[in-house]
């Protein structure tokens, strides 16, 4: 009886599941609203004096988007001072919402995967199904990010894939 021979493991693919590079910490909004004088001025001492006494560690590990949600002017150096107190708690912080959030984990797996993979003119397939979320922005920015690199770029799973493109030689 002939040996039942796997071509997809014997394939020089390389696979990659966006997912299994992306932070699995929960998300949290910081909104700056809750700092505002009478919900709508920020006043630099008071500012100063919340971002001093606030209990930061509430976001280890979290990824935290920053927003305001009043209707206020909020000099930037504000966010910059937010994220300085941040920074030593949070995996990550970005400006937005959810999204915001969502997009920046994207970037943040995308540059872990390539670091930590050789894809050198390589053919890679990305992996088609999972729980990205904002999936369009995934898989178009890691496209981006890929094609500099890859031999051939490719959709879906390696028994089943959708060719993206292909280095001419």
């Amino acid at each position: 009886m002939e040996e039942i021979v796997n071509r997809v493991a014997k394939s020089p693919l390389i696979s990659i599941d966006l997912e299994e590079y992306l932070h699995k910490g929960a998300n949290a909004i910081f909104d700056v609203k809750d700092t505002l004088y009478e919900g709508l001025i920020l006043r630099e001492k008071d500012f100063r004096s919340f971002l001093k006494d606030h209990d930061w560690s509430q976001y280890q590990d979290k990824n935290v988007g920053l927003v305001c949600t009043a209707d206020a002017i909020v000099p930037t150096w504000a966010y910059m001072l937010l994220v300085t107190q941040l920074k030593d708690y949070a995996n990550s912080v970005t400006f937005g919402d959810e999204s915001a959030i969502e997009k920046t984990l994207i970037d943040q797996a995308i540059n872990t995967c390539l670091e930590k993979n050789d894809l050198k003119g390589k053919k890679v397939v990305i992996k088609g199904c999972g729980n990205v979320k904002n999936i369009e922005y995934a898989y178009t920015t890691i496209t981006d990010k890929l094609l500099p690199h890859v031999s051939s770029l490719m959709y879906g799973e390696p028994c089943s894939t959708v060719p993206i493109f292909k280095r001419k030689k």
